[in-house]
Formats: C-alpha cells, structure tokens, sequence
C-alpha cells in the first residue's frame, strides 16, 4: 500500500518518482518564484498556443528566469533568450522545468 501511494500518478500526468531525478527538481514553470531559475524538459499544450510558444523561443533546453509574477499569478513574466516573455498562468503550468 505505501509503495501505491509513492508512485501514485499526479494529476499533471507525472509520478512522484519522476519529479526528482539526477538530484535536480522537475516542477512546471507556473510554480516557480520569481529569480529561480529552470531548463525546458517539456512544452505540453496543443495546437495554435503550443507552436507559438515554440515559436517564441520555449524548446527543449532553453534556460529561463522568472522575472515576476503578477499579484493574483496571471501573468507570469519571464526571461528566454535575452527578451522578456509574459505567459498566462495556465500556458505556463504546462511547460515542465528542470530547476537549476
């Protein structure tokens, strides 16, 4: 029963046992704070939002700094690539992050 309960399924679609692995934390960049700082592992959404984020910059192995978040979280600012990039909430906890 313990062990069903350590690698029980999250609601984002990633176990536990997933989330920290090489001693480095996977979280969605809508969790971050501002001044931390990650690497894209995963850009989820489809469609138009998904290409255009890809489009902006936000592929696999990009670095980025959240900047600030608004006071009620939407939107996220953050920095890719030398240009500052403003997300809503809901964009931003579908990109998964390596935090660095």
């Amino acid at each position: 029963m313990e062990q069903k309960a350590r690698h029980r399924r999250l609601g984002s679609g990633i176990s536990d046992k997933e989330k920290v692995s090489n001693g480095m934390a996977k979280r969605f960049l809508g969790e971050l704070n501002p001044g931390e700082r990650g690497r894209v592992l995963r850009l989820g959404g489809r469609g138009l939002i998904r290409h255009r984020l890809l489009d902006m910059g936000l592929v696999t192995g990009s670095e980025v700094e959240v900047e600030r978040v608004a006071p009620l979280g939407d939107p996220v600012e953050i920095r890719i690539k030398g240009y500052h990039l403003s997300l809503r909430k809901e964009d931003a906890a579908s990109i998964q992050v390596e935090v660095l």
